[in-house]
């Protein structure tokens, strides 16, 4: 009995591989803030064009989200994440030997289209791998391979572009690429996400008894009318408020680091790795909780990332209270995650189009909030004031999960105690 406990708790090969899907595409995402240099360079473009690698990969993503995740409704999911990651590969190789500047924009473009239908998809497939109620902790796993590539990303395309060139931290993402396509096709089991079977089909250390939940593949009309859910929407509000608090500071750190807290630029990259071990921190401690009690979870989350916000934007002269509230900031922020994937989709009857819109959700807070705290600085307001401009958006989330959470709530008191009678 005990040698089967031990068993449920391995973490099954097939959700490995999912994470180191996540790791290659976080990589991709974010090394190339460290290679801009040497790319306009070699291409002879601007800093401004260059950027477009970065934006333009941006805003692929927030369409793919949409746009694959309903062109692929209907199909098996586990051969949509292998045709999603043959994508990516396809879309590295090409920048990686990119004659021209354009070549290498397309490149970006086709390994950012599987990005947000990745994540979406792969959530509902990796929920399908456990036991019920280790379904957000399954999603954190999966997710843990891009917070882990956000701590990499930058010093690793830095490190690789001075000493082999630009196009080798491509082909090395490639290569991290072929590694998840293989393992995603060899242990990701074909019935992952259909809704039949049991947990023992999930591959090793899946459990014998662990039912797989999300619905099966569904087409586009009956994905669509899972959005007249109001918990989906306020789901999605939820999640781009908390995105927009978060990155409405994080877009601007650097700034408040230099200019408010006296730290030199090369502090920074270590401060940028701060953060990211508070989002990989996050992330597992957030899906572990949110399978314990999800909306309070989320409510606490969103609470704490308020506060650390607003403290930050007071103590951001401080060098000591900085390092531990961006750690802090990274932690909040990216603990509500794994129980917003999965309560958008529990919501939407398992429908993964809701699980794309909530990646396209977070996109579109990332560019609210680095509008606005944007706005913040071009006002003369300060360095330090995108800090509290998030921290009004965070405060937002947390008013819209509050309104979102009290239907369960409700619902959970007339379950213990039965319905209230009416006089």
């Amino acid at each position: 009995m005990h040698e089967r406990a031990a068993g449920t708790r391995r973490v099954p090969a097939g959700l490995v591989a999912l994470a180191v899907g996540g790791f290659g595409i976080g990589l991709t995402e974010f090394l190339i803030a460290g290679l801009l240099p040497q790319v306009a360079a070699d291409f002879r473009v601007t800093e401004a064009a260059a950027g477009w690698l970065i934006s333009g990969y941006a805003l692929s993503v927030a369409v793919g989200a949409i746009v694959l995740t309903a062109a692929t409704a209907r199909l098996p999911r586990k051969w949509v994440l292998v045709a999603l990651v043959v994508l990516f590969v396809v879309g590295n190789l090409l920048s990686a030997v990119a004659p021209s500047y354009r070549v290498m924009l397309l490149g970006r473009i086709l390994a950012a289209l599987c990005h947000g239908s990745f994540f979406g998809i792969g959530s509902l497939v990796a929920r399908s791998l456990v036991a019920p109620d280790r379904g957000a902790r399954a999603v954190a796993v999966m997710f843990a391979g891009l917070t882990v590539a956000n701590v990499l990303g930058v010093p690793f395309g830095a490190l690789v572009g001075e000493r082999w060139g630009w196009r080798a931290a491509f082909w090395a993402v490639t290569a991290i690429g072929l590694v998840a396509l293989a393992g995603i096709a060899a242990y990701v089991p074909g019935g992952a996400g259909t809704g039949t079977g049991t947990g023992a089909a999930a591959g090793p250390g899946a459990g014998d008894t662990a039912p797989i939940r999300p619905a099966p593949p569904m087409g586009l009309r009956t994905q669509i009318g899972a959005f007249r859910s109001g918990q989906v929407w306020l789901t999605l509000a939820a999640t781009a408020l908390g995105y927009g608090g978060m990155f409405g500071a994080f877009s601007y750190i650097a700034y408040t680091f230099t200019e408010v807290g006296g730290f030199s630029s090369a502090d920074v990259p270590w401060l940028l790795m701060v953060y990211g071990v508070g989002l990989v921190v996050g992330n597992l401690l957030g899906g572990r909780a949110a399978d314990h009690d999800r909306d309070r979870t989320l409510v606490l989350a969103l609470t704490g990332l308020t506060v650390t916000l607003t403290l930050f934007g007071l103590l951001a002269a401080d060098a000591t209270a900085s390092v531990l509230l961006v750690f802090l900031m990274g932690l909040f922020g990216f603990a509500a995650v794994p129980g917003m994937i999965t309560r958008v989709t529990d919501h939407a009857q398992g429908a993964v189009l809701a699980a794309g819109a909530n990646v396209s959700a977070s996109n579109l807070g990332n560019a609210l909030g680095a509008w606005a705290g944007g706005l913040a600085i071009t006002a003369g307001l300060g360095y330090a004031a995108p800090l509290y401009v998030g921290a009004a958006i965070a405060l937002t989330s947390v008013a819209v999960m509050m309104v979102a959470a009290r239907p369960a709530r409700r619902a959970e008191r007339e379950e213990e105690h039965g319905p209230a009678v009416r006089r």
